[in-house]
């Protein structure tokens, strides 16, 4: 049940959401559901989307990077009218955009702040939901989904197994569903400069770090720079440097920029950050009983990819 208590131009702005059934009520603030407390691991996630909340968008880079990596990640066709896609994890909503313009219905939801920027962008659209929940608890009927896709978001839970495990049970027989992890590797982990860092990074405030990220990032600017006309490991060396490059796709220095503010703030501030390896993800699908599971390293250079369907009959679960 709603209870209204401001409506403009016809959407509902502030009021309350009521359940009948477990005699909860939740907020609707700024015309987004809220599920979960404003205040939570996330915070850090809401700084900087609401900071970014365009700068990864393919018509502000002038590149199609976020929508090559949706369908190229996915592998689901363009045209997905009268479905109902799932997206826990929205950030600020760039791909929320191009699932959206499949025709499909999307429900859209992240745990952090980042709904607001996503909502500014995404949020006059009639086939997008965005609501602030937990992945954990989706705020969503089991069994009706006919896609999920969780891009950027499982390491950065406190438990990434689990928090896979709470989302196929929302497809439908027959559904599919598409995640990436940031693969645990010697080069990637064990050796890589913000696990190091990040201990002490990610004490400090959000609103303290990333002003300091900034200044970092321009006083290294022209030390990066130089960096990235060194063949081959001139990108590395300045990621080792906590540097975001995104040279290999962007040729914008100041684009560049905002994306090395964007991501090296990204690299440092999370609460929780575990990579996984191809092994892990992979028994993630199996145990939560998926088929057709495909598992590796993307093609798009985000990590690992899975993806897999929820079969169409599913066998009775075994009595102990």
């Amino acid at each position: 049940m709603l209870s209204t208590s401001e409506i403009r131009s016809g959407q509902i702005e502030t009021g309350t959401l009521e359940c009948i059934v477990c005699a909860k009520a939740y907020p609707v603030v700024r015309h987004i559901p809220r599920f979960v407390p404003s205040d939570n691991y996330a915070t850090s996630f809401g700084l900087q989307w609401s900071a970014h909340r365009r700068t990864q968008y393919d018509e502000v880079t002038g590149v199609n990077v976020s929508e090559r990596r949706f369908f190229i990640s996915t592998r689901w066709p363009r045209h997905l009218q009268g479905e109902i896609i799932i997206e826990p994890g929205s950030g600020a909503g760039r791909f929320t955009r191009h699932a959206a313009d499949t025709g499909a219905t999307v429900l859209s939801l992240d745990f952090s702040g980042a709904v607001d920027a996503n909502y500014s962008s995404n949020g006059d659209r009639d086939n997008v939901l965005i609501v602030q929940g937990d992945i954990y608890a989706l705020p969503f009927p089991e069994n009706y989904a006919d896609k999920i896709f969780c891009f950027g978001v499982l390491q950065h839970t406190p438990d990434p197994r689990r928090a896979f495990l709470a989302l196929p049970k929302h497809l439908k027989p027959g559904g599919q569903i598409a995640v990436d992890v940031y693969v645990k590797s010697l080069r990637r982990y064990v050796l890589g400069t913000k696990y190091w860092v990040r201990p002490f990074t990610r004490r400090v405030p959000p609103e303290r770090l990333y002003p300091l990220v900034r200044r970092y990032v321009d006083l290294m600017w022209p030390v990066a720079r130089a960096l990235r006309r060194i063949p081959r490991i001139g990108k590395p060396i300045n990621w080792r440097l906590l540097i975001a490059d995104y040279s290999h796709i962007i040729s914008n220095d100041a684009t560049l920029r905002e994306w090395a503010y964007l991501d090296t703030f990204d690299m440092l501030s999370p609460r929780y950050d575990f990579p996984q390896t191809a092994r892990t993800l992979r028994r993630w699908f199996a145990e939560a009983g998926l088929s057709d599971i495909e598992v590796g390293r993307g093609d798009t250079g985000h990590g690992l990819e899975g993806r897999g369907v929820r079969p169409a009959a599913t066998q009775p679960e075994r009595v102990p």
